[in-house]
């Protein structure tokens, strides 16, 4: 399988790419081919709403000319896509959310009998890293991401929350394992 990861996080060696590397060792040595796309060194403009890109429902016709575009041409020619992003104010990193709204551009039809998406039937998983518990703090993450699953028709195949303190040397020992059977989880 060809698996895409978007690190969401500005960090390249804090505990959300930790966790997603782990990850991505676990898929390569199961064979998958695996590439990462660092979100925080990309151009992506927000969503203008504008709509045109719903004039041409069977490709990515955003009118704005960044980096977004080519990402989101990796995520359509992927087999799965793996989000992982530090959790700010309760959701997702800003970085992250730019690219989460213009996969606008990806679906045509929402919630009517004829919707479409380029991204239909792929799978796709979630890691998540914050400083508190799960409760109180993540739901709204992983609601958002339940969403955004059924918006782009794709499979939910996995998701990972990781509680971490300040530093990735401080990961709990029980993270790498789980972020291994995401891994599994995700090309099963």
């Amino acid at each position: 399988m060809k698996i895409v990861t978007l690190l969401g996080s500005a960090k390249k060696k804090g505990n959300t790419a930790t966790v997603l590397g782990w990850t991505e060792d676990e898929l390569r040595a199961l064979g998958h081919e695996v590439e990462r796309v660092e979100l925080a060194n990309a151009n992506i403009s927000g969503c203008m709403g504008c709509a045109k890109c719903r004039k041409h429902p069977d490709e990515i016709a955003c009118v704005q000319n960044d980096d977004a575009n080519s990402i989101l041409a990796k995520m359509i020619a992927a087999d799965a896509v793996l989000f992982a992003s530090p959790l700010y104010f309760w959701s997702f990193t800003a970085q992250m959310k730019l690219l989460i709204d213009r996969t606008y551009a990806l679906v045509a039809n929402y919630l009517q009998p004829n919707q479409i998406s380029l991204m239909q039937d792929k799978r796709i998983g979630l890691i998540a890293t914050g400083g508190s518990t799960y409760e109180d703090n993540a739901e709204a993450m992983f609601t958002t991401f339940d969403r955004l699953a059924g918006f782009l028709m794709a499979e939910k195949a996995g998701e990972l929350y990781a509680q971490c303190q300040s530093h990735p040397s401080r990961v709990p020992a029980n993270v790498e394992e789980k972020a291994k059977e995401l891994a599994r989880s995700l090309t099963a």
